[in-house]
């Protein structure tokens, strides 16, 4: 007899929980209302797009959740022009767009992306957009809060004035500003007249790069009291209350310093870098007084002065202690502080920067050849440690951070004097889930030793440690650690010991771990990419790079459809013939693969890329 009690689910009497919507559909349970509101808004986007691929239903919940997305974030990965112009005019309540446009031209985001709902927008990696751009910024968003862009430099620094100040006229509302231009010395150089077009409402201002007399001039007029011109109802002057400032240079200057301070008492954030060609000479350098004028930003939380070593071995010659003296009594408020290049500060001065600020969270030093163990006598309350290539840190330097409670990141990168014993100490730190020990001269012993800590690491570096071979790494992973479900990013890049044995234990053992480089370990085979292949991996990006034991045969791994959720892979130096990969790209449009030996995302050497056709 058959049973009449039993209905589908889609013909139930039962009415609708109070929270409205459609009733339930045939094989789900709970009505569109709550599965938009309670599940689908937790969803990413990739999440989402494979949702809507199981059945119509979910689709159309999915283009309901889509409009409705705050915010769109498309930097994990290179999107080509078809993806965007067929996902992003869905997006319609989309406020905040963050897109990678490696293989973007400026048709494509004009016409899929700008719109004057806008506020905050992120393009990255530019390398076929043209000044053009900003003008079309300028004209269909502007209520924009929010603007970063990243170009590739034309060389034509004249035609990206002119399109700067066009887009400036058009965004009054602006806040933060940042224009970066990779691969290039001259075309931000000139910034006549562009002081005249910045909206009152600016409160962050990043530019690279910037000829340090332009900038000089540039930021002395943001201060100079003149008539404001009728055209001009969005200009700076009259109440200017810039923050913050980033700038990437020639060279610091004490001449630069002081623009700065007199011009900008108001500073809470600074952010210095110069990348010298030669030597610096006096006047057109930066010495203990420049430092000393510091003193008159009174609100300054953040400073970074870093000289990189880009261009050429160059450092700040003519600082000494008593310039950081001078500056650590007169900066008791900071909370971050970066310093790179001061080659004649010794422990003394490196010392004083953390006992006289109180509220220090993050400390970096980057590139001081006197600083040594003395100057972290007593260091307390660091959240994040960076001293890198610093040859006289050693092993004791960290013993001082064995007892810490607050430590979450360490980075000891080029700091060779760092051995086994430091593991020791490092084991303590059960706050700490960033580490880098790149160049250490740790062994196997090491590893075996951090074994036992059962660290909660997400992040953790052994790039260079050329002494550990495949039992320290299988030691490190073969244990029941808290790393192995919590690791998220692993570096193993430049070790020559490491082999198809240490990578099988990272696949066995690693569940969660996304980003993976082992560039220049010679050993590794195809053996090991099958591996990674057929695991139930996370994995999002993989550099390979210069790991000539890998064949062509990685090509065919890549076709067969395995590593789905991979997003960027470094092939560059490998037997792999990159015509090979542009049948992979095509089928992948989510993949980005490189050629030109970028580190993990391409993020600072996109703008020497070739070729822009995916791949």
């Amino acid at each position: 007899m058959k049973n009449c009690s039993k209905r589908p689910r889609a013909e139930t009497t039962a009415s609708p929980p109070e929270t409205g919507g459609a009733p339930p559909q045939e094989g789900f349970p709970l009505p569109d209302s709550i599965i938009l509101s309670e599940i689908f808004k937790r969803l990413e986007l990739e999440s989402l797009c494979t949702v809507a691929c199981v059945c119509r239903s979910l689709r159309s919940i999915v283009s309901q959740a889509l409009s409705t997305l705050p915010s769109l974030d498309i930097s994990a990965f290179s999107p080509n022009g078809e993806l965007v112009r067929r996902i992003v005019p869905r997006l319609r309540g989309v406020t905040s767009v963050t897109i990678d446009c490696l293989l973007l031209n400026d048709s494509s985001i004009i016409s899929s992306v700008l719109r004057p709902p806008l506020q905050e927008l992120n393009l990255l990696k530019c390398a076929s957009l043209s000044y053009q751009i900003l003008t079309s910024i300028g004209d269909k968003c502007p209520n924009l809060r929010i603007l970063v862009v990243e170009f590739a430099g034309k060389n034509s620094p004249d035609f990206f004035r002119r399109n700067l100040i066009e887009m400036l006229k058009n965004l009054i509302y602006l806040e933060h500003l940042s224009i970066k231009i990779r691969g290039t010395e001259v075309d931000a150089y000139d910034l006549s007249s562009i002081d005249l077009f910045l909206p009152k409402a600016l409160k962050s201002l990043k530019l690279q790069p910037l000829d340090e007399q332009d900038a000089t001039h540039f930021i002395k007029k943001l201060s100079d009291e003149r008539e404001i011109p009728m055209n001009l109802s969005n200009c700076s002057f009259g109440g200017f209350t810039l923050v913050r400032l980033s700038l990437v240079l020639d060279v610091i200057t004490d001449r630069l310093m002081n623009s700065i301070t007199s011009s900008l008492p108001l500073l809470v954030d600074l952010d210095l870098e110069d990348r010298p060609c030669f030597e610096p000479k006096l006047p057109l350098d930066l010495t203990n007084n420049g430092l000393q004028s510091l003193i008159s930003c009174r609100h300054l939380t953040h400073l970074s002065i870093v000289r990189s070593r880009l261009n050429s071995p160059v450092s700040f010659k003519r600082v000494n202690d008593m310039g950081i003296f001078l500056l650590a009594e007169s900066s008791k408020d900071l909370e971050s502080i970066k310093l790179g290049g001061f080659s004649k500060v010794t422990d003394a001065g490196f010392s004083s920067l953390h006992h006289s600020s109180h509220k220090l969270k993050k400390l970096e030093i980057r590139n001081a050849p006197s600083l040594s163990d003395m100057a972290f006598h007593e260091i307390t309350g660091v959240v994040e440690l960076k001293l890198q290539s610093c040859p006289l840190v050693t092993s004791e330097s960290i013993s001082e951070l064995a007892s810490s409670i607050t430590l979450e990141l360490l980075d000891t990168n080029g700091c060779r004097s760092i051995a086994d014993h430091c593991i020791e100490y490092i084991s303590c730190v059960s706050t700490l889930t960033s580490l880098n020990l790149g160049g250490a001269d740790i062994t196997d012993s090491g590893l075996d030793i951090l074994s036992r800590a059962d660290l909660p690491l997400t992040h953790l570096s052994l790039r260079g440690c050329t002494r550990v071979n495949d039992r320290g790494i299988i030691c490190l992973f073969n244990a029941e650690l808290k790393i192995k479900k919590t690791l998220l990013s692993l570096d193993i890049g430049y070790m020559p010991g490491i082999s198809d044995r240490a990578i099988r234990a990272i696949v066995s053992s690693c569940d969660a771990i996304s980003e993976l480089c082992m560039r220049y370990c010679f050993y590794v085979s195809d053996a090991s990419l099958r591996m990674l292949a057929k695991s139930d991996s996370k994995l999002r990006k993989l550099d390979v790079y210069h790991c000539v034991g890998l064949s062509d045969g990685i090509v065919e791994v890549m076709e067969v459809g395995f590593f789905r959720g991979l997003r960027w892979f470094g092939a560059g130096g490998t037997l792999a013939e990159k015509g090979g990969f542009g049948r992979v790209c095509e089928r992948r449009p989510g993949l980005t693969v490189c050629f030109e030996g970028c580190e993990i995302g391409c993020h600072d050497g996109w703008q020497f890329h070739k070729y822009n056709d995916g791949y």
